[in-house]
């Protein structure tokens, strides 16, 4: 199985629009390997920067694995998946709205008395 993977194994990165597989080169398929070693999904938040970069570059030299790869898996072994997903901004949560209770207003108060 390992030898499978490090022949042609491709990693999966689970984008916004649906997973994609980059075909590494042989050396980086080692490295994958390695890293991959305890975890099979990763999320690319938890990787240190060095592979980050790996995985950023490789996306965007379109290393992609054509889609006859993609349709049938089991051709191409998954040597692990990256969890791509888009950060969450402020802009995309819901406003917070203040918390005013009759306690705290009581609390904040009695804060100010013994000030």
């Amino acid at each position: 199985m390992w030898i499978d993977k490090l022949a042609d194994g491709v990693v999966q990165v689970q984008t916004p629009i649906g997973p994609r597989y980059l075909m590494p080169s042989f050396l980086q398929r080692a490295y994958f390997l390695w890293m991959f070693r305890h975890f099979p999904i990763l999320p690319h938040a938890v990787l240190s920067s060095w592979q980050q970069r790996l995985i950023d570059r490789l996306c965007s030299e379109q290393r992609f694995v054509s889609m006859a790869y993609a349709d049938g898996m089991e051709d191409a072994p998954v040597i692990g998946t990256v969890e791509r997903r888009q950060p969450m901004g402020p802009e995309s949560l819901p406003p917070r709205r203040p918390v005013v209770s009759e306690g705290s207003r009581g609390l904040a108060a009695e804060v100010r008395q013994r000030s």
